[in-house]
């Protein structure tokens, strides 16, 4: 039997999704996106679960789309301008499925995330890295600026770092990373799965409706005026309030202070 390109395993409440194409660096391939966009559309309407943990298996979290695919287009009489945009509009749903999933999405960087691989680990809403992790968005050293990935990575990092990153090639540590609100958490290697499963646990107890709901708050309201974000936060701070949990929660809380 071919083995899967990714393994999802499920415990208490949490999907893991690992890359599970370590020969190839887990290159973003079109089969590797159409099966990450098949385990995302499932997880959407899975109410069960309720943190997802994206990792990778080998040396590399992912290096980006497969090259040889892409090199194997430009055989065709448009020199692959039509089989091009389809990957690259597919690989964009792929991440904008990732903002929007319901549950939060944490990304679990063990090695090197580059290009697409880079700007995966970016769609993500919180990234744990190993120390040694290394992200980079280097295909202007072969003479493609990464669109795309700046995208993501300008999401999280302030712009003119993000230029620098995209004109030069540079990759850019874990711990500087870290230092610059890319990642959220640094990790020990051999502690990375256990220290992003901790965070997982931790998120997956809260109330599961509040968190769907603060997500789809804290995505709709980033990048509009401030009008326009406060009014997208207020009402859906009206839904979470209106939560039967949630008011069973305020309640017990002022019973406690009486």
């Amino acid at each position: 039997m071919t083995e899967p390109l990714i393994r999802r395993a499920d415990q208490d409440g949490i999907a893991t999704l690992t890359l599970a194409q370590p020969q190839t660096l887990n290159a973003l391939s079109t089969a590797m996106l159409m099966a990450l966009d098949a385990e995302l559309t499932a997880l959407a309407d899975d109410e069960t679960i309720r943190v997802v943990i994206l990792a990778a298996e080998g040396k590399a979290f992912s290096a980006g789309h497969d090259l040889k695919e892409m090199q194997s287009y430009r055989s065709d009489p448009d020199q692959g301008r039509a089989r091009y945009q389809v990957l690259f509009d597919r690989c964009a749903a792929v991440m904008q499925k990732l903002v929007t999933l319901p549950q939060p999405v944490i990304a679990q960087v063990q090695g090197v995330a580059t290009a697409a691989g880079c700007q995966l680990a970016c769609s993500a809403d919180l990234i744990i890295a190993a120390e040694t992790a290394r992200f980079g968005v280097n295909g202007i050293n072969l003479g493609l600026f990464c669109s795309t990935p700046a995208v993501a990575l300008s999401r999280r990092l302030a712009p003119g770092t993000a230029f620098e990153l995209l004109t030069t090639g540079d990759f850019l540590p874990a711990v500087r990373a870290h230092a610059l609100g890319v990642v959220n958490r640094l990790s020990a290697p051999d502690q990375l799965a256990k220290d992003t499963l901790a965070l997982a646990h931790q998120i997956a107890e809260k109330d599961p409706a509040a968190i769907r709901l603060g997500k789809r708050a804290f995505q709709a309201q980033l990048g509009q005026p401030l009008p326009q974000a406060y009014a997208i936060a207020g009402a859906i701070m009206v839904e979470n309030v209106l939560l039967p949990d949630t008011d069973q929660g305020i309640q017990s809380f002022l019973d406690r202070r009486n």
